[in-house]
């Protein structure tokens, strides 16, 4: 008989409703983090700083403190993947898909497709943070010691 541990069951509404509940954390935090940024410096809230590709950018502070907030959003975001999805193997797939998704919605908003250097720089940067970040936290709890005795040892 083939052992059971680990199987992957086929379940597409685990699979959308973890897409859905990781596009949330990705946009609850970023809004935080952006919200924070803007507390700062008393700049006004705006969803140009989320989906605009000319927020991101070097040359002016708020630009410079609007990518340290995507930054520090894809540690949160990787915390998301830890406590909800669970699985290393994994962790690349739903980061990929949360930025396919940010992407494809950065698209809409500008109606012309990203051009700028420096969002494609901070995009990749918090997609290899959040993927690596991810994985490590969930392989550290998948590799975790299971006990296998509990219970008081007998001498034989």
């Amino acid at each position: 008989m083939a052992s059971h541990f680990r199987s992957y069951i086929w379940d597409p509404v685990l699979i959308v409703s973890q897409i859905v509940l990781m596009q949330c954390i990705y946009y609850s935090f970023l809004g935080l983090w952006l919200a924070g940024v803007d507390s700062l410096v008393q700049s006004s809230r705006s969803l140009d700083q989320i989906f605009s590709y000319e927020a991101l950018g070097f040359a002016t502070m708020q630009g410079r403190l609007s990518m340290m907030a995507f930054i520090l959003n894809s540690l949160t975001s990787a915390l998301g993947l830890w406590f909800f999805i669970r699985r290393g193997k994994q962790c690349l797939d739903f980061t990929v898909t949360v930025h396919f998704f940010h992407m494809i919605g950065c698209w809409i908003y500008n109606a012309h497709f990203p051009a700028a250097l420096s969002w494609w720089l901070v995009n990749v940067a918090c997609m290899a943070l959040m993927a690596v970040i991810g994985e490590y936290l969930c392989m550290r709890t998948e590799l975790r010691a299971i006990p296998v005795n509990s219970g008081p040892k007998s001498n034989l």
